[in-house]
């Protein structure tokens, strides 16, 4: 299974094409535009939010609310796309609008961002040829496809949940949970996403407070899957170790610039003894860990225990206070361009976060089921995991 995205932040419209999905799986637009409401959601959101109703429409392969086999293409139409018809147009300028659109080039690429690297790499002198595809806006169709993958996993029995560790130094301590549900409901209840509703409240604080400075923040973000089989990834090949893949998953989301997978690096500090899950087994579980602290993966694979992921996203790099920057033009020092952006956006990040492991772990069921049909790929993971618990 595979997905590509198309677009930029400004232009008409966002697609992704996704390959690969089995034929008779049930999706319908409500699926995906659940996770896109919830991705638009979040203190500390910028205006954008407020301009843009992201909904996706599914323009091929679905019929009647069943996939067929064949690529699902997925559109979420930017609605801010008509005050940028003329700056984002398809078509050729004229010399009179082109000597206009020169004065608008952006040539003070953004420290922290694609510009000047993008500008050096595809030879652009006007960054918004970067900006524009760069933009964390990619990630609403990132999100489409995610929540078709998540719609694939729970109907094979596996759910996930994404809530906020850390955002600006806060971090968040009371997040005990009994259930994934548990998680679900009460990370949605609250505006950064937090289970600690004493942490959550200072983080609010904390947002603002980078937002009347003209400044942002950034935080860190958990994921977590329950139901996955067991033995799913690979020790054998390291580009199939699947750990490895969620981890590169999470860092591929813009601005992250960090993952660890169970108690990840706080395990530097401890020994082996303290470290590693023992295993047991009963009649109803089968083969199970007594703790999981490495957090749902041995050996690249997974060991049936839920899979727990945190990544670490940086600070927005568009500040109201911009920082300093060179003119890629006249080499002259600048205040770099100013862009419209968020304050926070850990708590939009969650959501994507969820979606790109949930990605990752639907590929990795369909690279080692036959994934062809939907009711096929049902009854091989559910053999699967009875051979699992009576091994």
């Amino acid at each position: 299974m595979r997905y590509l995205t198309a677009g930029e932040s400004h232009g008409p419209q966002l697609t992704a094409i996704i390959e690969g999905l089995p034929a008779g799986m049930e999706l319908l637009a409500e699926d995906v535009n659940t996770d896109l409401l919830r991705r638009q959601k979040g203190h500390g959101r910028g205006r954008r939010m407020q301009i843009e109703k992201d909904l996706v429409a599914i323009k091929s392969g679905v019929r009647h609310g069943h996939t067929l086999g064949s690529p699902v293409t997925l559109v979420v139409e930017n609605d801010d796309w008509k005050h940028w018809t003329k700056i984002m147009g398809i078509e050729p300028l004229d010399s009179v609008e082109e000597a206009e659109e020169i004065k608008r080039k952006i040539t003070r690429p953004r420290p922290g961002h694609a510009d000047l690297n993008g500008g050096i790499k595809y030879g652009h002198r006007d960054m918004r040829n970067v900006l524009e595809r760069s933009s964390a806006r990619e990630t609403t169709v990132r999100v489409a496809a995610g929540a078709a993958a998540k719609k694939l996993l729970k109907l094979l029995g596996v759910e996930l949940a994404s809530h906020v560790i850390e955002i600006g130094g806060i971090r968040a301590e009371n997040v005990q949970f009994e259930t994934i549900q548990e998680v679900q409901e009460r990370s949605e209840a609250s505006s950064v996403r937090c289970l600690d509703e004493e942490a959550g409240a200072k983080m609010i604080e904390a947002i603002d407070n980078a937002k009347k400075n003209g400044d942002s923040i950034g935080g860190v973000v958990e994921v977590i899957a329950e139901g996955m089989p067991i033995g799913i990834g690979s020790y054998v090949h390291y580009d199939r170790k699947l750990d490895a893949k969620v981890a590169a998953a999470i860092v591929s989301i813009n601005a992250f610039k960090g993952v660890e997978i169970g108690i990840g690096f706080e395990a530097a500090s401890k020994f082996g003894s303290e470290v590693h899950d023992e295993i047991a087994w009963n009649d109803q579980r089968g083969f199970y860990r007594k703790t999981n602290r490495l957090g749902g993966f041995e050996g690249g694979m997974t060991n049936g225990m839920p899979i727990v992921v945190r990544g670490v996203m940086k600070p927005i790099p568009t500040l109201y206070k911009p920082l300093e920057s060179v003119d890629i033009d006249t080499k002259e020092t600048f205040s770099a361009s100013i862009e419209r952006s968020d304050a926070c956006a850990v708590p939009a990040a969650a959501v994507v976060a969820e979606a790109a492991v949930a990605w990752e772990l639907a590929n990795a069921i369909l690279e080692q089921f036959n994934g062809d049909r939907m009711d096929h790929l049902i009854r091989q993971v559910e053999e699967h995991k009875s051979y699992a618990k009576e091994f």
